[in-house]
């Protein structure tokens, strides 16, 4: 049975929407520590709470620990970066697909420097947010992988492993350019990304 199922409305906000809406304000605490706090000395759960303007019991309504909502905060930032980017490579002509999700992502990034830390920085070393960013890579793999095969790449243990290059580059050039060590222009970086991801269909590139 729903805990909840009896439990009143206050000021006519249902009881699951009140803890919908705390555990919404949560992830952005969580959010905004691991994208601005330099030595993540406010990543406790009191820390969080305080960041989040909510009393210490409501936490654990979401969250088993700390550890529990930095990879809760990962995943909902991904999560949405997938949708949105998911989106823009189907409105896309197929030529074009390519470009469309790689602008979602780099823009994505750029309009919030809480995202592109917490997804790209490696100052930020939280053992947690590593396994997350291994858990993405491998997927962001597979994903290339499967868009290599609709450009007409082979399916081949060689467009894997260049999958893995490519995807492993394409997340350090967006490092370096979040830090400043590579200036383009978003265009200019939205273009070598796609062009480089594009290149997997290049036969000339394996020689297997």
């Amino acid at each position: 049975m729903d805990p909840m199922a009896h439990v009143r409305p206050y000021r006519g906000i249902e009881a699951a929407d009140r803890v919908a809406e705390r555990r919404r304000r949560f992830l952005e605490a969580g959010l905004d520590i691991l994208g601005s706090d330099p030595d993540l000395s406010e990543l406790t759960v009191r820390g969080i709470c305080r960041e989040a303007g909510l009393a210490l019991r409501y936490f654990y309504e979401s969250f088993t620990d700390k550890d529990d909502l930095v990879a809760a905060v990962f995943d909902w930032v991904i999560a949405d970066i997938a949708a949105t980017t998911q989106a823009a490579v189907a409105a896309a002509p197929v030529k074009e697909q390519t470009r469309a999700g790689i602008a979602n992502i780099v823009r994505s990034v750029a309009a919030d420097t809480r995202v592109g830390h917490l997804l790209f920085s490696p100052q930020l070393a939280n053992s947690v947010v590593l396994r997350k960013r291994a858990e993405s890579f491998a997927l962001m793999a597979m994903l290339t992988f499967q868009h290599a095969a609709t450009l007409g790449a082979k399916d081949t243990d060689l467009v894997k492993a260049a999958s893995h290059f490519v995807v492993g580059g394409v997340m350090q050039m967006i490092a370096a350019w979040l830090a400043g060590d590579v200036r383009m222009d978003t265009d200019q970086l939205v273009d070598q990304l796609a062009a480089m991801i594009d290149a997997l269909a290049v036969p000339e590139l394996y020689r297997g």
